[in-house]
């Protein structure tokens, strides 16, 4: 992205009012182990500007400055820190200063070098946190592909179209996949992995990958396939990949050098090249070759499968522990994949070259999954307690171990990851949504489901919404579902088996479009008895579209709050034949509306109707 930037500023598409633009990238100035200046720092990368750098302070408005890869620097740099304004050996407020790295970054973001100068940094969400306190005007997420750049995508990475539409529309009907389509890496791993299937006669008849870790087996099995007979032992050398990998995940490093291939008894072979990428790097004004992995993911599942390659599975119980209790997500996805390949569907493709995994292992990390979820399930109280729970989630969903699943969540009857207070309640994405649909979908005691306040929004909601109608009670509040995802919940409503029987969507900004839909579910669930859609913006329309739900003599609905819905005079009659006929409702909730004198007969009138109405005006 930044080189692309940099690209576009020198064709003239992109910030013309930028007289020069620095690049650099947090993973080269990990090799600079001294102190320096940021003229010696320029020089160091750009030596044709020479003498000339003396003009350039002069207009610091004219210079943007680009750091790529915070996640990679090696220092932490400390925002909150008062000492680098006030103790001389890190203050750096002239270009000929003295200092570490760190110090010209800082004193860049802080406008206590060259103020007036931009600067623009990069990094993954997990070095976020080190920017919290910095002096930051702008922040962009970059999103990847959206809607049809993902199909665009398939179709040109396969030249056979066939093939395209049909790797694409077997990760469309996958909601897992589906949600990893934003990353172009993702997409690469998709199409390398996926495309086999779709090509290979002989390949056809096996089971097509449906969870990531399924997924980065078969990109595994692809290399093993093409090199694996380039070397002597493949499940040896792939356990010292794996290890080195481990060790780099631990210290949330993805860059090699030859010094840690050899720490690991590796050389560089056609072998290795399958796994990891080389790369050209400056190291001390010379070029050297580095090594790393083409994505992360890749990087964290080699680390897990070795795991299961090692010949001593005593201290993977252990291992797992203490990659658990760390709090920064370093080991999120590598203790997803550990778990996916205890499954042997996961693990059927590599013991095909690596030879079978060691059945100890894969028995301490289940009896360890057990352990989790069952501590986990007990302290799901507290904002971090809920993430854990939904992290132990994700472990079931990656081994698709169904008694497993059953062994352990089987008797759960409360999941709650919502809260009435939004800064107690965990953010649901549409991969959470679709473990979370998943577990449901296992299980049939699950009756109370709280998700209010988790933002899912009605991508999620798609991915949560087949396994909803097994819920008795459920908790939707302030969601942004919008019209679209009601529509989808009405569906779960008309299932014949739907247990649903109390449903909360207050604000979810829904208005009278998707009354028409609700109406008609309302109209045939013989299930629903409490509704919540108060804080909406349904409005008089659609509140006649749900009186009309209500005269149905089949509609089991007893409490009803559309509360501070913009309701007015106008639908006031409406509601009064409604319940006229109605013989279920005794609660009504109509407060924070626009209701005048106008209306007082008939809502008098909804007062005798129903005897524990409650009104305030």
């Amino acid at each position: 992205m930044v080189q692309k930037i940099v690209h576009d500023w020198a064709t003239g598409k992109v910030y013309p009012h930028f007289q020069f633009v620095f690049s650099f990238r947090f993973r080269d100035l990990n090799a600079i182990n001294c102190r320096i200046n940021l003229r010696n720092l320029i020089l160091d990368l750009y030596p044709y500007f020479g003498n000339i750098l003396g003009e350039l302070w002069k207009n610091p408005e004219g210079l943007l400055f680009t750091f790529d890869g915070l996640d990679e620097f090696k220092d932490s740099i400390n925002f909150a820190d008062n000492r680098r304004n006030t103790e001389p050996q890190y203050m750096c407020t002239d270009p000929e200063d003295w200092c570490e790295v760190s110090d010209i970054v800082y004193s860049l973001l802080q406008h206590k070098l060259l103020p007036g100068c931009s600067v623009l940094v990069t990094s993954r969400p997990t070095a976020l946190h080190l920017l919290e306190k910095a002096e930051i005007s702008v922040w962009a997420e970059i999103l990847g592909f959206v809607g049809e750049e993902w199909k665009e995508y398939f179709n040109k990475f396969f030249e056979d179209q066939s093939v395209a539409a049909a790797v694409f529309n077997h990760v469309e009907e996958n909601e897992i996949l589906y949600t990893m389509c934003y990353n172009p890496s993702y997409c690469w791993i998709l199409g390398l992995s996926l495309g086999p299937f779709f090509t290979q006669r002989e390949r056809k008849q096996q089971r097509v990958p449906k969870t990531i870790t399924q997924l980065y087996s078969y990109y595994i099995y692809n290399i093993l396939k093409n090199h694996g007979r380039e070397i002597e032992s493949p499940r040896d050398v792939l356990l010292k990949i794996g290890e080195m990998a481990f060790t780099w995940v631990s210290k949330k490093k993805i860059v090699f050098r030859n010094g840690d291939l050899i720490k690991y008894n590796l050389q560089p072979s056609q072998f290795l090249s399958g796994f990891m990428m080389e790369l050209l790097e400056r190291d001390d004004s010379a070029q050297s070759v580095v090594y790393t992995f083409p994505h992360l993911t890749i990087q964290e599942f080699v680390a897990a499968l070795a795991q299961f390659l090692s010949p001593y599975p005593g201290n993977i119980r252990k291992l797992l522990s203490e990659a658990h209790s760390k709090k920064d997500g370093r080991f999120e996805i590598f203790l997803r994949f550990v778990v996916g390949l205890s499954s042997s569907q996961s693990a059927r493709p590599l013991e095909e070259f690596l030879g079978p995994f060691l059945h100890q292992t894969i028995c301490r990390v289940i009896d360890w999954v057990k352990e989790m979820i069952e501590g986990q399930i007990r302290k799901s109280g507290s904002k971090t307690g809920k993430r854990n729970l939904l992290n132990t989630l994700h472990y079931l969903f990656e081994s698709q171990n169904t008694a497993l699943a059953r062994a352990t969540v089987g008797s759960v009857e409360t999941l709650t990851f919502g809260d009435r207070e939004a800064e107690c309640t965990l953010q649901l994405t549409p991969i959470d949504c679709a473990v979370l649909s998943h577990v449901i979908g296992l299980c049939d005691t699950i009756k109370y489901l709280d998700l209010e306040y988790c933002s899912i929004q009605c991508e999620g909601f798609q991915r949560l919404g087949p396994g909803l109608h097994k819920c008795q009670v459920l908790r939707l509040g302030a969601n942004k579902l919008r019209d679209s995802g009601v529509k989808l919940l009405s569906a779960a409503l008309r299932n014949p088996d739907c247990k649903i029987l109390r449903l909360w969507l207050w604000d979810n900004g829904l208005t009278a479009s998707c009354t028409e839909d609700l109406s008609s579910a309302l109209s045939t669930n013989r299930s629903l008895t409490a509704l919540n859609v108060g804080c909406n913006n349904l409005g008089d329309s659609g509140v006649k579209l749900l009186s009309a739900a209500l005269r149905n003599p089949d509609c089991k609905i007893q409490e009803l709050d559309i509360s501070d819905n913009r309701l007015t005079d106008s639908c006031a009659e409406d509601l009064y034949s409604a319940l006229r006929t109605n013989r279920s409702l005794t609660w009504l909730n109509l407060r924070t509306n626009s209701f005048t004198d106008q209306s007082v007969p008939a809502l008098r009138s909804l007062i005798l109707t129903c005897r524990s109405l409650e009104w305030i005006q």
